[in-house]
């Protein structure tokens, strides 16, 4: 391809929206462009590299045993009806209606019309296990698209899925997906590390994401150095602490004023924030008010909070209204006299006597506060997150939280979408029962962004690979004056495409400054340049991207280099001729 003829454009200045490394140079180097929130054009660059991208994935698929199909991203609303998702997806779930007044969805993902499928196909133990996967659009109505590719509305996602009799074969069919999904990261330059996770709208019994470590993840992994131990921290559980042992103290209320933080507080009374209540509240999706209490040292964990109370369309943090509504103060808030509000205690808070908390009046919290004494609880259970250095919940070693770039999910769902649609097989025994299930995802976008996020450096893009667009970016130095350099160049680039092996060539009639900058900025493997003096050294300058190392090889070897196809990694040492 001649870079004079791409459809492209690079930008000489940082674009003021970027937020990450990936999407400030995908965006310069000409990758991508936006069309509107969380929504982009894939220009012919980065249409090249989600394809190399999309294959690694497919060759691992089929590895392992996948089938490859295709299913439509436009769903009947009925089927989601059916398994329940239409009214438990909160707004991210595009809705509208066709001609025929008829709701329809856009898909997120694609369970609902696998179940469909197996209830009209599989008759038969005969037909199980299989699996079966595609590449398809999806859209989710994301109420804060950032980072670029990192968090879009539309992308395109490989959804596998398993089919199995039972649990044990959905054992097997997980954990080989967790071996591809390894391999495919691998593959793809990435150093992703599998998490336990929560299972969210997909249901099911166990999840893991596999995340790629990067400052700017909006997810707080736990891991544990010294074990291995790694979770979400949706769902990583630690040991608590021990609770005071203490007799209840009779409540009494102490002004306290200007102190509406928990930090407030410990320092007006001099205590230690251990020793204190909060009080937060959220709104659930069908309209309950949640009052969630934890110690002044821990914070909710909104994840474990949705699952204690069974949350339809998830929460969101309550209004002033609606928490006044209920009997309760804002900032000075509590469980204490208060109703028509589902209140939820952390069991670290449950077993602490004597703790300070609001007092439902402004200017005023109560010593001595009891749950069970002063306020019932309607769920307890673990609501907190997972702190720096708490213990370990599998060695008791110190946690360390670091921040994560999901780029990978895998799910056990059980039987919850095959029993919705009936798609039940015969077994041995002639029995009926229903198929067992498994999910599988990788979005393509995020994945691009965050190979960028672990390969770039201030010059630009360092494309792994199995990722680069081109195995190659060829350069010609003063072609318009020296008609030598352009017939090397102009041969070299034949030889490539000839042998199937196409390579980026830099015709243009540009400076040596803005064609070594933009291929730096590109990102191709191997940069090859064709100059006067590089010819007058004996050959082609060859610079390996990603570590700057040069050296000027033969034109006859690099003939050789791009017929055969140009290397992974170095030079092959010792089979090329020395300058």
């Amino acid at each position: 391809m001649r870079l004079s003829q791409l459809f492209f454009a690079t930008l000489r200045e940082d674009p003021v929206e970027a937020e990450m490394p990936s999407h400030r140079l995908l965006l310069r180097a000409g990758y991508v462009r936006q069309l509107g929130s969380g929504i982009y054009s894939l220009l012919p660059l980065g249409f090249r590299v989600n394809q190399r991208v999309e294959q690694v994935i497919r060759e691992e698929m089929n590895r392992i045993g996948c089938q490859e199909m295709e299913m439509p991203v436009v769903h009947p609303a009925d089927v989601w009806r059916r398994s329940g998702r239409y009214t438990d997806v909160g707004p991210e779930l595009a809705r509208f209606k066709d001609r025929g007044d008829r709701d329809m969805v856009l898909a997120m993902t694609h369970e609902e019309v696998v179940a469909g499928l197996l209830a009209d196909l599989v008759q038969s133990y005969r037909q199980l296990p299989v699996l079966v996967y595609h590449f398809q659009t999806k859209f989710r109505d994301e109420p804060r698209s950032r980072g670029g590719l990192i968090r879009v509305r539309e992308f395109v996602m490989k959804d596998s899925y398993s089919c199995d009799r039972d649990d044990a074969g959905l054992d097997v069919s997980y954990w080989k997906h967790h071996a591809a999904y390894t391999r495919i990261f691998e593959r793809l330059g990435l150093h992703a590390i599998a998490v336990s996770s929560d299972v969210g709208m997909m249901g099911g019994s166990l999840a893991h994401e596999f995340m790629v470590l990067n400052p700017a993840g909006e997810d707080v992994l736990v891991l544990c150095e010294a074990c291995g131990y790694a979770a979400n921290r949706q769902v990583a559980v630690a040991p608590k602490p021990a609770a005071p042992d203490e007799a209840p103290l009779p409540r009494e209320d102490v002004a306290t004023p200007d102190t509406p933080t928990i930090a407030d507080l410990a320092r007006f009374l001099e205590i230690g924030e251990d020793r204190t209540a909060k009080a937060a509240f959220f709104t659930t999706g069908d309209g309950r008010l949640i009052t969630a209490i934890v110690r002044g040292d821990f914070e909710v964990n909104e994840t474990k909070l949705v699952n204690a109370v069974r949350a339809i369309g998830g929460i969101r943090p309550a209004t002033v209204d609606e928490i006044k509504a209920a009997g309760m103060e804002p900032g000075y808030g509590s469980p204490i006299g208060a109703h028509d509000t589902t209140i939820v205690v952390d069991d670290l808070v449950a077993r602490s006597p004597n703790l300070v908390a609001g007092a439902n009046r402004v200017g005023y919290h109560a010593r001595n506060v009891n749950a069970g004494c002063d306020y019932s609880a309607d769920v307890t259970a673990d609501i907190t997150n997972a702190r720096h250095g708490d213990p370990c919940p599998e060695c008791a070693g110190p946690v360390v939280l670091r921040n994560g770039i999901e780029v990978g999910n895998i799910f056990k769902l059980g039987t919850k979408y095959t029993e919705a649609f009936d798609a039940t097989y015969l077994g041995e025994d002639g029995e009926r029962r229903p198929i067992v299930m498994g999910s599988y995802g990788i979005g393509l976008g995020r994945a691009v962004a965050c190979v960028v996020e672990d390969h770039h450096d201030d010059k630009g893009i360092a494309w792994p690979d199995e990722v680069a667009p081109y195995a190659g970016h060829l350069v010609a130095l003063g072609a318009t004056k020296e008609p030598q350099v352009a017939e090397v160049a102009d041969r070299l680039h034949g030889i490539a495409a000839a042998a199937g092996r196409e390579i980026l060539y830099d015709d243009r009639d540009e400076s040596p400054g803005v064609k070594f900058k933009d291929a730096e900025l590109l990102g191709m493997p191997w940069i090859l340049t064709v100059s006067p003096r590089s010819l007058a050294a004996g050959g082609v300058e060859v610079t390996r991207r990603a570590t700057a190392t040069r050296s000027t090889v033969p034109v006859a070897d690099v003939e050789r280099l791009l017929a055969e196809g140009l290397p992974a990694g170095d030079l092959p040492a010792g089979e090329l001729t020395a300058v």
